[in-house]
């Protein structure tokens, strides 16, 4: 028998609102459709009425986990439209953040898939690491979210707290090899909610645009910190973990691995951070002109446009997130599927469909 079930755009499994309608026969899921587009909130026309100093804290508004991204982003490309270069403490501040808030989006996710796949304690370790990370977060820049760091420059604020980042990186490492990574790994559970579930081959991936960790976990090997390098991430050295099995377990590994670049990244950020200025100053506009500027965010790629006409408020401001492309590929993911694994295979491409609706 074939019927159809809605789930959204407000349902238990769902994080965020949006809304997938599958059809099944039986258990099955033989077909499926997504509708997004339910939490437009008109960031874009208010980066073009506010001034740059104001969008840039709008920007960080874009998403709650990334927030720290979406205003570098935004400065980055204004800067590159003003020929701003930003002096190189101020770079090495920057990679020391957005790999923090890696982190923090990173064990989040792993939390929220512990609690789909039923393993409560493991989701309360998650959890609890994050709690450190968002501590750190908050010793540097004063607030857990939405940081306030970026400007366009540099950063508003130093990274004064080292020895406590070392030690606190050095425990999320530690506890990352010694249970994280075993358990999500190795435990008969856990593969038997993920191996072979919500498969994305990579030829989907690539016909898809697919980008980030659920790219990655396909087989497509991609990272704009090494392929396009920004900031000083071609100083630095990092692996770009990948998977060929393009399932949800494939994506559950690939961002626990990352876990250990992002904090190896820190550890470098710090220790190679040379003494100067954070910032060039009051910049409350920029030269005519308009910059395409992508970074990779925990999620992805992060793709923004930027228009100047010289004023202090930007022309036009486009803004793609990582959610974006990655959408589509839900529909190959739940095809074949059981239907009581829809909520695992949705939430495992670590969706944020607020940000991108914006």
């Amino acid at each position: 028998m074939s019927y159809e079930i809605p789930i959204g755009p407000y349902h238990v499994a769902l994080e965020e609102p949006y809304k997938i309608d599958v059809r099944c026969e039986g258990e099955t899921v033989v077909g499926s459709s997504l509708k997004v587009g339910f939490n437009f909130r008109g960031i874009e026309w208010l980066g073009q009425r506010k001034n740059i100093t104001q969008a840039t804290a709008l920007m960080e508004r874009v998403c709650g986990i990334c927030s720290n991204v979406h205003s570098m982003t935004f400065c980055m490309a204004l800067e590159r439209i003003g020929g701003v270069e930003v002096p190189l403490r101020g770079q090495y501040v920057r990679v020391a953040m957005a790999e923090l808030e890696r982190l923090h989006s990173h064990l989040l996710w792993a939390g929220v898939a512990a609690e789909l796949i039923g393993f409560q304690t493991l989701f309360m370790r998650c959890f609890q690491l994050r709690e450190g990370v968002m501590d750190l977060l908050e010793k540097i820049s004063g607030n857990r979210v939405n940081y306030s760091m970026n400007r366009v420059g540099g950063v508003n604020r130093d990274v004064t707290c080292g020895d406590e980042i070392r030690a606190a990186v050095g425990a999320i490492r530690e506890e990352t090899v010694r249970s994280l990574i075993p358990i999500f790994t190795k435990d008969r559970g856990v593969a038997a909610r993920c191996s072979g579930v919500g498969v994305l081959t990579r030829d989907d991936a690539l016909a898809l645009g697919a980008v980030g960790p659920v790219a990655r976990a396909s087989g497509v090997d991609c990272d704009l910190r090494r392929d396009a390098p920004y900031l000083v991430y071609d100083q630095l050295q990092f692996a770009v973990p990948t998977r060929s099995e393009g399932d949800v377990f494939a994506r559950v590994v690939v961002r626990a691995l990352e876990i250990l670049e992002s904090c190896s990244l820190v550890e470098q950020a710090l220790d190679r951070m040379p003494e100067g200025p954070l910032n060039r100053g009051d910049i409350y506009a920029v030269a005519p002109g308009e910059a395409v500027m992508r970074v990779e965010a925990p999620r992805g790629e992060v793709f923004y446009f930027v228009a100047s006409d010289g004023s202090d408020v930007a022309a036009r401001v486009k803004v793609r997130t990582p959610t974006f492309p990655n959408i589509p590929t839900v529909q190959p993911m739940v095809l074949g599927a059981d239907l009581a694994d829809v909520p695992l295979i949705q939430a495992s491409i670590d969706p944020c469909y607020s940000c991108t609706d914006r």
